[in-house]
């Protein structure tokens, strides 16, 4: 945090510790996002302005009480676009390649040959147009795969994810799609949206891969098309409850890649996630627009960020 000492006066806080150190405080760097320390700690956030989180999602950041006030919240968008996409491309290589099954071999010393698939010309969905599903759209298109997306707003020709359908066009998409990507945000229209009935349409060749939010997923449902074997596979980074428990049937499962919620951790990524801050402390500090303003309402920063600068409580 060293590069925001000369802007403010800070004071550093564990979640135990948040409420004594809140009162008078205008702005809070959210460090831990999944941490429900904040609503907590939230009588005591009597001169809070500005909240800022080091994610993408802030989903769990937005208890009611904060949602309908009037401090601006802002995320850490653009951090994580590029090499959540590299590693996407890489969960794609993995299971065409069948490359999981090539090191559970090899640790066996077991020599068995295989065929595997072609990427060129497979279609993925990339469900979330934001920046992260874009950077995943262009990230794919470039490895050879037809991209399509699912989002908000229907559009022909997109010119990173191709044509962009409706939300509600979910399972007509979902049938035409071989790889099926989550990079959407976790609302109340996204929580769930991968459940029995949309996995009955996908291809039983098809793989899904979650780099979003886990309860965009509902899990039983997944579990139980994955043992038989109504689809493929899945990649799965994120999930209900992480640390995935131990006794979750999906570290089991041989269709499975689990990986602990790392698709965007890049060397490097805390000091970007601090720059980031810091610039917009700066534009905080002169009164100027902050970057990555969310639309609490909506839950994510829109294509047309909000003008926020220092405001009342």
């Amino acid at each position: 945090m060293a590069p925001a000492e000369g802007l403010a006066q800070i004071r550093y806080a564990r979640a135990p510790e948040l409420a004594a150190a809140l009162p008078g405080a205008e702005v809070l760097f959210v460090w831990d996002f999944f941490s429900d320390a904040l609503a907590d700690a939230w009588p005591q956030a009597d001169a809070l302005r500005w909240v800022h989180v080091a994610s993408a999602g802030v989903d769990t950041l937005l208890f009611p009480a904060l949602r309908d006030s009037d401090v601006t919240v802002t995320n850490s968008r653009g951090v994580f676009d590029e090499p959540m996409a590299e590693y996407v491309l890489g969960l794609v290589l993995c299971l065409a390649k069948d490359l999981h099954t090539t090191a559970r071999l090899q640790q066996q010393r077991r020599w068995q040959h295989r065929e595997t698939e072609r990427v060129t010309g497979a279609h993925v969905l990339v469900v979330g147009t934001g920046p992260i599903g874009r950077a995943i759209g262009r990230r794919l298109a470039a490895a050879g795969l037809t991209v399509s997306g699912l989002g908000r707003t229907a559009r022909p020709d997109d010119p990173d994810l191709g044509t962009v359908r409706p939300q509600d066009h979910l399972h007509d998409a979902l049938a035409q799609a071989d790889y099926v990507v989550l990079a959407a945000p976790l609302t109340e229209a996204t929580r769930g949206m991968i459940d029995r009935a949309a996995l009955a349409r996908m291809k039983p060749t098809a793989r899904l891969i979650n780099v979003a939010r886990g309860p965009l997923v509902a899990q039983d449902d997944l579990v139980a098309a994955l043992r038989a074997h109504q689809i493929a596979g899945a990649a799965l980074d994120v999930f209900a409850d992480e640390p995935l428990p131990d006794s979750s049937p999906l570290w089991r499962l041989p269709n499975v890649l689990v990986s602990p919620h790392m698709s965007g951790d890049v060397v490097g990524w805390r000091e970007e996630l601090v720059e980031l801050f810091t610039d917009n402390l700066r534009r905080y500090r002169q009164g100027s627009p902050l970057r990555n303003v969310v639309d609490k309402r909506l839950g994510y920063v829109t294509s047309a960020p909000l003008e926020h600068t220092r405001g009342s409580r």
